[in-house]
């Protein structure tokens, strides 16, 4: 299968170089409605819709561009304990059927306990993703059960619980996750389809794949990647070099916070501290001054430069990339002049001399 492409929309655009789309609450139906149909056009596969305490609510948004696009998904952050997991079990059945099954969650535990306290929830950040496991668990059994069951958990207990909607897609709609400490690993080797992770070096991701690999063979599962970057490309290396570094700037004085907020960005800093560039396209500068928010390493260079990087990644054993760019809606139809049909077209040269390799052997 040929590399898939995850985008990011939200529902104003931004004021600034823009490290988090999400925004607040001026919604625009409008610039919804433009940005996905911009992802769309360009090539993308699916957008991810974003979740923090004070955001417009993902469903809603993606119910509505669902609604103005044809054939785009969407990735919609979902984070465990806000709502029931029969409630949004039946919630995620019933917008597979509605957008024709164009729906996948990203689960998200919270980004800090000072976060989660403005919903109410104290619990420490390994209690959630504990219970977000058993979250998980009972979706997966709403979702497939032909009949009625009992749970008997350390967080929740039901009793005859039933859905008559199951999702379109089969055997249930695809749960994302992502995160690298020992309770979120956990929770994803056991019940996600794919582990989302930042963009680091190539060293560090194979290893990365390779630990997750393992962690999933315990529970006989198999698992997919996705990586997320931020490219910063042009006609010319030098014109690509000279855009990173007025993005830098742009950052620098905004006077973000540097310090990282878990444990994924930590790392992509440590990176960063040992150079700014790595494996000649991997750039860590805007993390290194952002502290490594909104996923912010990048791939620089042309079109054709930034592909085989990502096409690195993709040999690696990374299925899709989340890829945005700081001028989001512009960045969107920039990437799908060239990068978008250069990496689709390598990454199926990349599958044919995997076949061939298969035969031979």
């Amino acid at each position: 299968m040929p590399a898939k492409l995850i985008g990011m929309i939200g529902v104003e655009p931004p004021s600034t170089s823009a490290l988090h789309i999400i925004a607040g609450g001026n919604i625009s139906p409008d610039y919804v409605t433009e940005f996905s149909r911009a992802h769309e056009d360009a090539g993308f596969d699916s957008v991810l819709v974003g979740y923090n305490t004070a955001s417009a609510e993902g469903f809603n948004v993606a119910a509505y561009a669902a609604a103005h696009t044809k054939n785009l998904a969407f990735l919609i952050a979902h984070r465990p304990g806000v709502v029931a997991p029969t409630f949004a079990a039946r919630a995620a059945a019933t917008f597979d059927h509605f957008s024709g099954g164009r729906i996948a969650l990203h689960i998200i535990s919270g980004l800090s306990d000072a976060e989660m306290a403005a919903e109410g929830d104290f619990s420490t950040k390994e209690l959630r993703y504990h219970r977000a496991a058993e979250y998980l668990d009972i979706m997966r059994k709403i979702w497939t059960s032909s009949e009625r069951f009992d749970y008997d958990g350390e967080f929740y207990k039901l009793k005859g619980a039933y859905s008559a909607v199951k999702p379109l897609q089969n055997p249930h709609v695809p749960l994302f996750f992502g995160g690298s400490s020992t309770g979120a690993l956990e929770m994803g080797a056991k019940h996600c389809d794919v582990y989302a992770v930042y963009g680091e070096p190539l060293k560090e991701t194979s290893d990365v794949i390779a630990d997750f690999r393992k962690r999933a063979a315990e529970f006989g599962r198999t698992p997919k990647f996705n990586i997320s970057f931020r490219p910063v490309i042009a006609d010319t290396e030098d014109e690509a070099w000279e855009k990173a570094l007025k993005i830098q700037n742009d950052l620098i004085a905004q006077n973000l916070p540097k310090e990282a907020r878990d444990r994924s960005a930590q790392r992509m800093l440590d990176a960063a501290s040992r150079s700014d560039i790595h494996d000649e396209r991997l750039w860590m500068g805007a993390a290194r001054v952002s502290g490594a928010r909104g996923n912010s390493s990048c791939l620089v260079g042309t079109p054709r430069q930034v592909a085989e990087a990502m096409l690195k990644y993709y040999r690696l054993g990374i299925e899709s990339f989340l890829i945005r760019g700081f001028d989001p809606v512009n960045d969107t139809k920039e990437f799908g002049k060239e990068l978008i049909p250069l990496l689709k077209e390598g990454a199926l040269q990349v599958d044919r001399e995997k076949s061939s390799e298969k035969v031979e052997a």
